[in-house]
């Protein structure tokens, strides 16, 4: 007897179509073609990557370093990252314990394939960047959220509330500090109450520290778990290029592993990527080399946008604009206007504002937008004019 066959659909699996579409990607399609649209919905600054990152890269490649690398990275660029968490921390950090990556992102998606399986309940503060919270739906992990506050013209963290979350059945606790959208950073009296309650109960705590050199105040860095983890626990920090040296569009990233995690960490990388681009490489190495005067200058200009868009919204009736600790975003409120992502669009029609509707960043945020202020005083000036326009008619 022939049974009867039927062409099954060519769909991705379920937890692949649960996956929320990017809000900030379908924003910037309604206006990305557009000329007279002021772009202020990607994270990023509107000047290119600094000359001598660009030029080391240039006379990398034109002198035929296009190879295979080591799985983890080359050598002499671990050793350079090596010297530079040294100096940003305090203490050592053996290069043993390092592996670049293809971009921030790529070593969340790394160390989640490495640690999470399905299943597993997996902790995130909110409102997020959205690509980290749906790593861990793409793993098949049943996600957990903790809320930030604003409170006092801040976005804060309950304490508590987190510590209620991180339970014995947590398997990880991932944290974005300082934070994209907020600009909450981690205060560093928490640091160690948290690390203590996932060292009792064996969490990964996994922290995407893409803008830890790019805060506003005293000191040069956010406070980093990793000066007080010891070197073979469950900590990992995931970072990048991307932020503090204008290297968005390189995708070059790194992480600081325990060291029983690294060999593991190879492996699934080759069986990602293999490796990390070899004459990109040498643009890192400059980079952490000869950098520190431009980290300086940018979180400079960062503090001086920041004071001009949030002192700019404050003046418009309306606005709730919470201060930023860290980062390069005003995440901001119009009272009336509550759905964030049809607000976002109308602005793109009517105004030529391009903004990021907060309901990207989760649920939490709905209500509200994010401004990347990382642009030129005068664009930043330009974009205050348009918002108050649109909002008096």
């Amino acid at each position: 007897m022939v049974s009867e066959s039927f062409p099954r659909p060519a769909i991705a699996r379920p937890e692949v179509l649960g996956l929320r579409m990017s809000q900030i990607r379908e924003v910037a399609n309604e206006g990305m073609a557009r000329a007279d649209v002021l772009k202020f919905w990607v994270g990023e600054s509107d000047q290119p990557t600094p000359d001598f990152i660009r030029e080391a890269t240039a006379r990398a490649l034109m002198a035929g370093e296009t190879y295979y690398t080591h799985n983890l990275g080359r050598p002499d660029l671990r050793d350079a990252l090596s010297a530079y968490l040294g100096r940003l921390h305090g203490r050592p950090f053996g290069a043993e314990r390092l592996a670049i990556t293809s971009s921030g992102v790529n070593a969340l998606m790394l160390v989640s394939q490495a640690v999470v399986s399905p299943g597993d309940k997996v902790v995130v503060t909110t409102p997020a960047w959205p690509n980290i919270v749906e790593i861990p739906r793409i793993l098949s992990a049943r996600l957990q959220t903790v809320a930030l506050d604003p409170a006092q013209g801040r976005w804060r963290l309950d304490l508590d509330k987190l510590m209620d979350a991180l339970t014995p059945d947590t398997k990880a606790l991932f944290l974005n500090s300082p934070n994209n959208p907020t600009g909450w950073t981690l205060p560093a009296q928490d640091r160690a109450p948290i690390l203590e309650r996932c060292r009792k109960y064996g969490i990964w705590l996994i922290t995407d520290d893409p803008y830890e050199r790019l805060i506003f105040g005293q000191g040069t860095s956010a406070p980093s778990f990793l000066p007080l983890a010891d070197e073979d626990e469950r900590v990992v920090s995931t970072n990048t290029f991307s932020k503090a040296w204008r290297m968005t569009g390189w995708r070059m990233g790194w992480m600081v592993l325990p060291r029983s995690l690294v060999d593991s960490m190879g492996v699934v990388i080759e069986y990602n990527t293999s490796c990390a681009p070899d004459f990109i490489q040498s643009g890192a190495i400059a980079a952490l080399n000869d950098g520190e005067p431009h980290i300086a200058a940018l979180r400079a200009e960062l503090t001086a946008a920041k004071d001009q868009v949030l002192s700019g919204l404050r003046a418009i009736p309306g606005i709730e604009a919470p201060e930023p600790e860290g980062g390069m975003y005003a995440f901001f409120r119009i009272a009336g206007r509550g759905d964030s992502l049809a607000l976002a669009k109308d602005m793109i029609a009517k105004a030529g504002m391009g903004l990021a509707p907060g309901s990207a960043f989760g649920p939490e945020g709905d209500g509200w937008l994010r401004w990347c202020f990382a642009n030129r005083p005068e664009k930043n000036a330009l974009g205050l004019e348009r918002l108050a326009a649109y909002l008096s008619h």
